[in-house]
Parts: structure tokens; C-alpha cells; sequence
């Protein structure tokens, strides 16, 4: 009972502490909110006094501000006037000026006008002089005015003309010795350097034969082995009165080499009948290209040109029982392929082009008894075929001067061409093309006015030229041996150089009696 009365009293009383305390802190928060809001009120009160500082500051600012860009504005208008006015000032003293010079001008155009009608007068005075010194001029010299010009024009023709001869002389030779040396040392070091032999061919072919009884067993019963030859090989075989000998005879080179190689193993042999030839024609040109093949090897390894087309390299050995005015065309062209290279070496050109060129130039000449057409052209369409450069064919096309050489190699390879054909020894003319360009050439000097004879000398190597004295001059003689010179240029085809040499000769003759 008293745990009960202690309990309840000690509850009571923490009830009644736990008011009391309440009511403190109640009265505590109540005295604190007071105190904040006096606080609030007073920073409130602040703020706007300060605000009111800030604005009344903020408006003297803007009123200073917009009194300074005021007078900043009032200064640039100020400024502007004056650089206007002083514009104005500077237009009307240029306006001034202007007139000033309007009536100046005015001024000089009146004197120039007036000076115009006095040259004008003195013109005309000038004028009836002129015609009255014309007039005293042809009396005092008996010739009209035309007849002075002409004979005036006639003196001024001569004086030109020698001055034309001896200018043309002089850089005729001064060109002439440049060239000359020039080319003599190119061409000079490229021919010795290449030194080839030449021998003559001709389009027959001679058989030795162990006896005469066997040109009767060539020929056969009625001649039917002879016929079967012919027929086989398509040659000519002549067998007549030399002895221990039979002649083969034939424009086509290969086809007369087959026949020769089927003779002699027909004759070594000694078995001659129609089966018997036939076998014998087929290994003999078996035999005849596996030569052409060799041949065109050893040409392109003598000429060190590599990368060749193998229908080209059995052109190449085709070419080796090829002749031209006797020269065989595979040393021909070997020796041009030599020359060209050199001379290329000489020139600073491209060597392997023009020793490539100088090689395959004559190719065409291969073919040119089985298809139409010349051997230039045949080359040109054979390198095309087989995908030779550009620089190489043009080459080929322009070696005979038939189209304009373009390229250094074309031109190199022209030259080379003509040093191995000219050689000595190199070629044999037919005579009657030889007695042609001689008459050619004669006929040509003669065609030029004033010629009295000419005559074709030295191989027509020299053509020697009489003019009429009376009608062509020391002077006019050097520009007729020019135009003569040119004229054989253009119109004929020669190996080498061909001397124009002109002579005039006065002569008096008298007689003692």
C-alpha cells in the first residue's frame, strides 16, 4: 500500500514537472519569436533606407551619364560641321580651279585652231613648192617622175641583191661549218666505232656438183625431177655449159636457200626421184627455219635489244637471206642499230629507242614479196601488231622521209640508215636507176634561167653548172646554187651530199693578123 501512495504520488509529480517544463519552454520559443521578428522588422527597415540610398544614387549616375553623352554627341556634330564645311570649301576651290582651266583650254583651242590654218597654208605653200621643184627636177634630168622611181627602184633591186647573196653567203657558211664539224664528230666517232664489213649478194645461187653426169640425174627422164624441184621450191634451176655446176635462180631469197639445201643433200645423197625431192624440199625448210629462228637470235643478242616479240625475232632471221641493191638486210640493220645507238650516245638521245628503231626499221622487208604494199608500211603495221612503242614505229614510217620525222630517234635513225647504205661497198646501183638520177639531175639545173650546161660528174656526186655571163651576176650566182641545191633536195632521192657548183666565165677572143 505504500509502494502504491509512493507510485502514485511520484507520478504526479512528474506529470506536474512535465507541464511545468512545457510552459518554460513555451514562454522561452514565445520570447525568442518576438526578439526575431523585431530583428526582421529592423533589417527590413534597413534594407529599404539602403535601397532608397541605391536608387537616389543609381538616378544621379544616369543623369550624369546621359549630360556626358550628351555632350560627346554635341562635340561629333560639332566636328562633323566642320569636316563638311571644310568639303565644301575644298569643292568650291576644285570648281574654281575647273573653270579656270575651262577657260584656258577655251583659250589654247582658239591659238591651236588658228596655228591649224596657218600649217595649213604653209602646207599648201610646201605643196606648190614641192611641185615646182618636181617640175625644174624632171627638166634639168629629162625623166618623168616614174621613169626616176624606176630607175631608182633598178639601182636600190641591185644593191639589195648583192647585199641578199653576200648575207646569204655568209650564214650559208657559217651554218654550213657548224654543221659540218658538228656532224662530222657525231657521225665520225658513231663510224668508228661500228665497223662492219660489207659483202655483195646477188639472187642466184650456184650448186657445186661432183660431176657432170650428175646434172642428168637433176634433170631426170623428160625432166621430171628437175620440174619436181622447180615445182617444189618455186626457183629456176639454170643448168647450160659450166661445168660441174648448177645455177639457182630467184627473186625470193628463202625459197632459192631451200632449194640450195635440197640439192646438196639430193646430191650427197645421190637417190633423185619425185618422192625422194619432196621429202627432201620438207627437212630443208624445216632445216631453213630452224636458221631464220637462229639468225634472229643472234641478232638480237648482237644488237643487245631484249623484250622482242617472237614473230618479230623470225622477222628479224627472215631478214638474213633478205638483199637490198646487194646488201643483206640483217647486217644492214644491224649496222644501223649500231649507228643509231652510238650517235644517240653522242646526242644525249635515248639509246634503247633508237637502237631498237634502228634494228626493226627494215622489217617490212621481210614480208614485202608475200603482201602488197611498200616495206615501210608493212614495218609500220608489223610493229603495231606487235606492240611496239610509239616512238618506234614513228621510226620506222619516217626512215625514208615518206612522213615528217618528229622524234631525235627518227631522225638518228634516218641518218644511220643513209651512213650504211652510203658506205662503200655497202650497196650495187642498177645502172639504168644510176644513168636515171644522173639525167634527173641535169635536167633540174637546166631548168633554172640564165644555165647555159650542166654536167653530172664524179658518180653524180658534183653537178657542174654553166651560167651565161650576161645574164647572171657574181651575186645572182650564189642565190641560183642555193634555189638549185634546194630543188635537188626536194625532189630526188640520193646517198650522201651532191655538189652544186656554179661557173661564169668571160671571155674575149682576137686574132693577130
Amino acid at each position: 500500500m505504500p509502494y502504491i501512495i509512493c507510485g502514485v504520488v511520484a507520478l504526479v509529480l512528474a506529470i506536474i514537472a512535465f507541464f511545468a517544463g512545457s510552459a518554460y519552454r513555451r514562454k522561452s520559443a514565445e520570447k525568442t519569436i518576438g526578439s526575431a521578428e523585431t530583428e526582421a522588422k529592423r533589417i527590413l527597415s534597413d534594407a529599404i533606407k539602403t535601397a532608397e540610398t541605391r536608387k537616389k544614387e543609381t538616378l544621379i549616375e544616369a543623369k550624369e551619364e546621359i549630360h556626358r553623352q550628351r555632350q560627346e554627341t554635341e562635340n561629333d556634330l560639332r566636328e562633323r560641321r566642320k569636316e563638311v564645311q571644310r568639303q565644301e570649301n575644298r569643292i568650291q576651290q576644285k570648281e574654281e580651279s575647273l573653270d579656270r582651266k575651262m577657260d584656258n583650254l577655251e583659250a589654247k583651242e582658239e591659238k591651236l585652231a588658228e596655228r591649224a590654218k596657218e600649217i595649213d597654208a604653209k602646207m599648201e605653200e610646201c605643196e606648190q613648192l614641192k611641185r615646182s621643184q618636181m617640175d625644174m627636177l624632171e627638166k634639168i634630168s629629162g625623166l618623168s617622175k616614174e621613169q626616176a622611181k624606176t630607175q631608182l627602184l633598178d639601182m636600190l633591186e641591185g644593191d639589195l641583191t648583192h647585199e641578199k647573196a653576200v648575207k646569204i653567203m655568209e650564214y650559208e657558211q657559217q651554218t654550213r661549218d657548224d654543221a659540218d664539224r658538228l656532224a662530222r664528230e657525231i657521225i665520225g666517232h658513231a663510224i668508228q666505232r661500228c665497223a662492219a664489213d660489207h659483202s655483195s649478194e646477188a639472187t642466184v645461187s650456184v650448186v657445186a656438183l661432183p660431176n657432170d653426169e650428175m646434172k642428168g640425174r637433176i634433170i631426170g627422164r623428160e625432166g621430171r625431177n628437175i620440174r619436181a624441184i622447180e615445182n617444189a621450191t618455186g626457183v629456176d634451176l639454170i643448168i647450160d655449159d659450166t661445168p660441174e655446176a648448177i645455177t639457182i635462180s630467184s627473186f625470193e631469197p628463202i625459197r632459192r636457200e631451200i632449194a640450195r639445201v635440197t640439192l646438196e643433200k639430193l646430191i650427197t645423197d645421190g637417190r633423185i626421184h619425185p618422192a625422194r625431192i619432196e621429202e627432201t624440199v620438207q627437212k630443208a625448210t624445216a632445216e631453213v627455219s630452224a636458221v631464220i629462228k637462229q639468225e634472229g637470235e643472234r641478232a638480237m643478242v648482237e644488237s643487245g635489244v631484249h623484250n622482242l616479240h617472237p614473230e618479230l625475232i623470225k622477222l628479224l632471221g627472215r631478214l638474213h637471206f633478205r638483199t637490198s641493191y646487194g646488201q643483206n638486210v640483217l647486217n644492214h640493220s644491224l649496222e644501223v642499230c649500231h649507228l643509231s645507238g652510238l650517235i644517240a650516245a653522242e646526242m644525249g638521245a635515248d639509246v634503247t629507242m633508237a637502237k631498237r628503231a634502228g634494228l626493226l626499221h627494215d622489217i617490212g622487208k621481210a614480208i614485202d614479196h608475200e603482201q602488197e604494199g611498200s616495206h615501210i608500211q608493212l614495218g609500220v603495221e608489223a610493229a603495231k601488231k606487235y606492240h611496239e612503242s610509239e616512238g618506234v614505229i614513228h621510226a620506222i614510217a619516217a626512215h625514208h622521209g615518206e612522213i615528217e620525222a618528229k622524234t631525235v630517234v627518227a631522225c638518228i635513225v634516218q641518218a644511220a640508215d643513209a651512213i650504211s647504205a652510203a658506205r662503200p661497198g655497202a650497196r650495187r646501183e642498177n645502172i639504168e636507176n644510176y644513168i636515171k638520177r644522173l639525167e634527173k639531175l641535169e635536167e633540174i639545173a637546166n631548168s633554172f634561167s640564165g644555165v647555159e650546161s650542166s654536167y653530172a660528174i664524179q658518180a653524180g656526186r658534183e653537178i657542174r653548172i654553166i651560167v651565161k655571163p650576161d645574164q647572171v651576176s657574181d651575186d645572182q650566182m650564189t642565190i641560183i646554187a642555193h634555189d638549185i641545191a634546194q630543188k635537188i633536195e626536194n625532189e630526188l632521192e640520193y646517198p650522201g651530199q651532191i655538189k652544186v657548183n656554179l661557173i661564169r666565165e668571160n671571155r674575149a677572143v682576137d686574132y693577130a693578123k
